[in-house]
Parts: structure tokens; sequence; C-alpha cells
């Protein structure tokens, strides 16, 4: 009798509902060592341990290799919990998960040397500029460069980073190439005002062999167009952008959601300075920053919410989105960022200029929001434009690599 191995798994596997009350029930342990992180420049080994024993950094890893294979909402509600406890955790967990779904585009070969011995083993994944430095040799190709802002990589058994080959008639290609960290070097150069716990320092390769099966083209991937190079019953391959996106505005809602519940819980034994309130819940001010605060907070939800339900919608349809509804993705996305950074702001104003002392975790949770809503993938107006051209017809991919 024949054994279906994908019903077996899937019986197997914790649903959304468990996944997120496995995040929801570190977010004690993940608050308690933020601070930690924040002052080392990277996760605590306990984090790290019980984000990875919990299930957290295998949401996206194919279930025939003991992963989740979870739906999008699932990475973004997971994220959300875990950005309750600590900003940086949940932004390495989304940037895990994230590079884990790269992985599982790549050829089985390159699946089974990632998590054959393994299905907790991380991936860091950049998408910053390519290096050059390729040259070709028997089997593949040795690869010298440099990767910058590496979130997840003090902690990833795997890197994955874009390369220029000019392999393909001669003519150049990006191509996703997947590293062992075994075989390369991070150097400490991530020194920022938050999201420090996130680590995402250099990391330099230096002449490592990377087998042909362990590349991977760029911008088919980018935009959708896998036909005929990734296999067609894969849940997600034409879902890469918003993927990438939800992997860290979870993080973000997650740090909005905490700041607004410690601000909510000290409000009634915090008297307002230079008034007459002796509680910062008499004062209609407070009251109407809270509103604010729980609205902007609220919309960034559902924002990302409709973002991850529409992900999954084509990708259960097994349909590709046009660029339209891919550009929409990076637009919500920032629009995500930008009113969360608007409820931090307000909050810590409402709370009073105590939430500036290094002591209170308000700052972190500011700082990491500040930083983090300012990636590349949310800034500089880009995605403003993405989608602006779209709109009126225009190919975004004209101005941006990322669409």
């Amino acid at each position: 009798m024949l054994v279906d191995t994908d019903a077996v798994a899937a019986e197997r596997s914790p649903d959304r509902t468990e996944l997120v009350a496995r995040a929801a029930a570190l977010r004690e342990r993940l608050w308690e060592a933020a601070a930690e992180a924040d002052r080392t420049h990277r996760l605590t080994d306990e984090a790290v341990t019980a984000l990875t024993e919990s299930g957290l950094m295998r949401l996206m890893t194919p279930k025939r290799l003991g992963g989740h294979q979870t739906d999008i909402r699932t990475l973004l509600e997971v994220a959300v919990e875990v950005g309750r406890g600590c900003c940086s955790a949940a932004w390495v967990t989304g940037v895990v998960n994230a590079g884990n779904f790269v992985v599982s585009l790549f050829p089985e070969a390159a699946q089974d040397e990632v998590w054959g011995g393994n299905p907790d083993a991380r991936t860091a994944f950049v998408l910053g500029r390519p290096s050059n430095g390729v040259e070709e040799t028997e089997g593949g190709v040795l690869i010298s460069g440099q990767w910058p802002y590496a979130s997840g990589s003090l902690h990833a058994e795997w890197m994955g980073g874009l390369v220029v080959d000019g392999a393909d008639a001669g003519k150049p290609v990006v191509q996703f190439a997947l590293m062992p960290m075994d075989e390369l070097s991070v150097k400490d150069t991530w020194h920022f005002a938050g999201m420090r716990g996130t680590g995402s320092n250099t990391v330099v390769a230096e002449r490592v062999f990377v087998p042909r099966h362990r590349l991977l083209p760029y911008v088919p991937v980018l935009n959708g167009e896998t036909d005929g190079l990734i296999d067609a019953g894969h849940r997600y391959r034409n879902s890469f952008t918003g993927i990438f996106c939800v992997g860290l505005i979870g993080s973000l809602i997650g740090g909005a959601d905490a700041a607004f519940r410690y601000v909510q819980e000290k409000a009634s034994t915090r008297p307002v300075a230079g008034s007459t309130y002796a509680k910062q819940t008499e004062s209609p001010t407070l009251q109407l920053d809270l509103a604010a605060a729980a609205t902007k907070i609220e919309s960034a939800r559902l924002l990302a919410t409709a973002l991850t339900d529409r992900i999954d919608r084509f990708a259960s349809a097994g349909e590709n989105p046009d660029v339209v509804t891919r550009a929409r993705a990076r637009m919500d996305s920032t629009q995500v960022t930008q009113l969360c950074r608007e409820a931090v702001d307000i909050l810590l104003t409402a709370y009073g200029s105590s939430a500036f002392a290094e002591s209170n975790p308000l700052q972190r949770i500011w700082r990491d929001v500040n930083v983090g809503s300012r990636h590349a993938g949310f800034g500089m107006g880009i995605p403003q434009q993405v989608y602006g051209r779209a709109l009126v017809g225009k190919d975004p991919r004209e101005i941006s690599l990322l669409v």
C-alpha cells in the first residue's frame, strides 16, 4: 500500500492557530531578552533556541523536508506576536522564513542540502547590490563579494546573496547564490540606532565554490515569470515580493502594539506632569492619543492582513499577479510601516519624556520601529513611484528592482 506522504505531513503540521499561540507563549521571554539583544547587537542564544524549538523558523520550509509550508497569513501573524516581545527577534524570524521560502524555489538537490539533515536550518537572504566577483569553474562558480545588511546572518546556517553570472551565452544574469555560512565570514558593521538585535552585519565570500544547482535566476522569480523554472505545483512560486515585505512588517506591527499596551497599562498609575491630573487616564489628551495610536495600529494590521490574503489567493489559484497588484503590495507594506511609526511617535509623546530613558523599553521600540520602517524596501519614495507608475500604465520595473 502506497503512503501519501503529503497527507501524513499535513496531518502532523501545526495549523495557524497553534503556531501563533506558540509565538505568543514566547512573548515574555523575548521581552526580557530584548534589552540584551539591543546592547550586544545580536539576539540571545536563548531567544534563537526558543524560536527554533517552537518551530517558528520553519514556517516556509517544505513539508517533505519537515517544514510547515504555511500560508502567508500565518507568517504575518507569527511575526506580529514575536514582535510584541522583541522587534529584532520578529525581524530575524521574518527574514529567515522569507529566506527559506527562496530556498524552496531552488532545485530539490539544493533543498536537500539545506534541510536534509536539519529541518530547522535557517537561511539569511540579502537583496542588495549584486556582486560581480564570479569565476567560472568546473561544475559551478567561485564567488567573491560582500553583502551588507544581512539580517539573521549571525544565526543562519545558509546565506543567499545576489551575484552577476556571465555563463548564460555570454549574457550577464543576476542569480541568487546559496552558500553555507561556515564557508563565509561576517564583518561587524551593524552599528545602528535601532533594530540592533538583528545583527545585520556584512557577509563576505572569498572564492566560495557554488555548484550550478545552488544558483537561481533572480529576475524571473522577482517578476513572477517562473513557468518552466520553478515546479508548477509550488504553492508560492509567484509571490516573492509580497512574502519579502510580509517578512518585515509583522515586526513593526508587533512593536507598535507592544508600545500601545505599555502606555495603556501605565496610564492608570502615572500622573500628568505639570497638571492636576493624578492619573494619565483622566486626561482627555491621553485618551485622544490612545485613540489615534490604536486606530493607526489597527489600520496597519488590516492593510497587512489584506496583503497576505491577496498573496494567498493568487497562490491558491496558481495565478501570476499582474504588475499593478505587485506594485500595490509594496505600497501597502510601506503604508503599514508609516502607520506603525506614526503610532509609536504618538505613544511616546503621550507617555512623557521619561519614555526616552535608557531603562524604558519604549525608547528601544521607538528606535526599532523608526529604523525598520526606513528599510530600503519602504523608503526614499520609491514604493510610491512604483505604484504610481503602475497605475498610469508604465512599467515600474524601469525604476525599481523590487516589484
